[in-house]
């Protein structure tokens, strides 16, 4: 089948893209027949954020490969996040969003990172070498569009518990959803330091506002169901941290690299640099021997040419041998 993919892009962090809006439908859920076991009035989204909070802090030791978003896409993007996740998992990562622009040709951003948070270029290209194959056949979007898969950022969207969980110390800005800003007096978005999780039953943030108004609380705490979108700000100290970690794995990578009787990177080899040549020059002028070693040469006189004042030559002597 041919391929209605215009482009593959391999893009080191991910860029915001506008993501398309769609109609919710409330459905009604009871149990079995007899006294009612539990009834759930909501839309599908919100009970799937819960089952994800919840399945992530019941089991204190699950495959971190499996671990469950707290949010799903809906529409074509879920389709796509259904037929990605399994061939992702195979290779060692886990998905982290999809996302549909329409923006310059349609755009599919495919988020993805290693258990670690980490990811390279090699592992946007296995990736996508992997996935486009099955994406062609599966044919989830109609019309051309371009492959972009791309790595989470430091500024990265929160979408597990353990995101969260790493995320404590930062400052961050969340975003709740339509549903959960009823609760809080119609406000969405919230702003300031994340102090704790509280990760007893349904998992809670505590977060410090920077933001707050007179009448508001200063110090809140947050549902991870309710948050629609929660990302880090940009900090001095999260670049620290970012770089004091990455610096850490590749330790630790020459470390098991070195173990296992492989040899580790070498470093990197310098060229002669541009200096090379004088130097050289310098070399062979401190080789060449000394007056004292030279052998004699006899030296030839040389008749001195006579003074003549400024401007007055001296007439031309005839050369004897002319005719």
């Amino acid at each position: 089948m041919p391929s209605r993919r215009e482009a593959q892009a391999c893009v080191p962090a991910g860029a915001a893209l506008d993501e398309p809006h769609h109609q919710h439908h409330r459905h009604l859920s009871s149990g079995p027949a007899g006294p009612a076991l539990f009834v759930q009035a909501n839309s599908p989204r919100t009970f799937a954020r819960l089952t994800a909070a919840q399945q992530a802090t019941s089991d204190p030791s699950p495959d971190p490969l499996d671990e469950p978003r707290l949010s799903q896409e809906h529409g074509v993007t879920f389709t796509v996040a259904r037929i990605s996740e399994p061939v992702l998992r195979d290779l060692g990562f886990r998905l982290v969003r999809v996302m549909l622009s329409g923006q310059d040709g349609a755009t599919l951003q495919i988020m993805a990172e290693r258990i670690d948070g980490t990811m390279d270029v090699d592992g946007c290209e296995a990736i996508t070498e992997a996935l486009s194959p099955v994406l062609d056949v599966e044919d989830p979007i109609r019309g051309e569009y371009r492959l972009e898969i791309s790595s989470p950022g430091i500024d990265r969207p929160r979408v597990r518990v353990s995101d969260f969980r790493r995320a404590v110390g930062h400052e961050a800005k969340i975003e709740l959803h339509g549903e959960a800003a009823q609760r809080t007096g119609g406000r969405r978005r919230f702003r300031g330091h994340i102090d704790a999780l509280e990760e007893g039953g349904a998992p809670m943030l505590r977060l410090t506002r920077s933001d707050p108004k007179p009448d508001e609380e200063r110090v809140i705490r947050v549902p991870l169901a309710d948050i629609a979108d929660g990302r880090l700000i940009l900090t001095d100290a999260l670049i620290r941290e970012t770089l004091r970690a990455a610096k850490l794995a590749q330790a630790e990578a020459g470390d098991v690299a070195e173990a296992g009787g492989e040899p580790a990177d070498a470093p990197p080899v310098k060229g002669p640099g541009r200096f090379a040549l004088r130097n050289a020059q310098k070399v062979g002028n401190a080789q060449k021997p000394s007056d004292s070693q030279r052998p004699a040469v006899p030296k030839i006189a040389v008749k001195p040419r006579p003074l003549m004042p400024s401007g007055v030559r001296a007439a031309p002597t005839k050369n004897p041998r002319a005719p």
